[in-house]
């Protein structure tokens, strides 16, 4: 995969092993969506997802996917750094009868950006909080959104703050590479707005945030390779 990536896959599949992913597969498929992410899908159906491509960006066990193809998206393209994840997702498109329709990659997704299709709908659940470079990964994201960009991640507040320096803290003392990242709102509101978007919708919660975008009438979008139709 050429050079380490900001996160380190190998703490990824550590600290979500694969007795994780069975919890939180056996979730889903009992529950369904919940929490954040649930409000995400619905702003996005809300949208239209008809004949979309989608482009997953560390999206766990899959849901987005899985609930926007069952919405009558075309294809999924899922991107994630857990090799445990990537394969709970790839099995239950399997299941769901799609995995011709999708493709999974594993990796750092700025690595593998500039190798990786444009798409209707990017998404990135509680993937902010788990890299360090926040501008890297939102403009290279956002290069590839010819029309929706949903994002899940922490608010910015004291408390939170706090918090991610102790679990680091621990994190530190367990040797691994893993950090959680509190990055600034603002900031990352505003470097979306500049990539041609508009937001859509937002849902503020005590931890998360769920926000959606989109491209604004007329903003250009020049990111990507072209799309290849399904």
């Amino acid at each position: 995969m050429g050079k380490k990536p900001d996160c380190c896959h190998t703490d990824f599949d550590r600290l979500f092993d694969e007795p994780m992913v069975r919890r939180d597969l056996a979730d889903y498929r009992q529950n369904g969506p919940q929490g954040a992410v649930k409000h995400l899908i619905a702003a996005i159906r809300a949208e239209g997802v008809q004949d979309a491509a989608l482009l997953d960006i560390g999206g766990g066990i899959g849901v987005i996917g899985h609930e926007l193809i069952g919405s009558g998206a075309a294809r999924l393209t899922a991107v994630e750094l857990s090799e445990n994840y990537l394969a709970a997702a790839r099995d239950e498109a399997t299941d769901r009868g799609y995995a011709d329709r999708a493709d999974f990659r594993f990796g750092d997704f700025v690595e593998l950006a500039p190798d990786l299709d444009a798409a209707d709908v990017v998404t990135l659940d509680h993937v902010l909080c788990c890299y360090r470079d926040w501008r890297s990964l939102v403009s290279a994201s956002t290069a590839k959104a010819r029309r929706l960009y949903g994002v899940v991640y922490p608010v910015d507040r004291p408390w939170w703050r706090a918090a991610s320096v102790l679990a680091n803290a621990v994190l530190w003392i367990m040797r691994s590479d893993f950090r959680f990242h509190i990055h600034p709102e603002r900031a990352v509101d505003r470097l979306i707005r500049s990539a041609g978007f508009e937001r859509r919708y937002r849902r503020g919660g005590f931890l998360w945030q769920t926000v959606l975008y989109r491209r604004a009438d007329g903003a250009p979008f020049a990111g990507g390779r072209s799309i290849r139709t399904p």
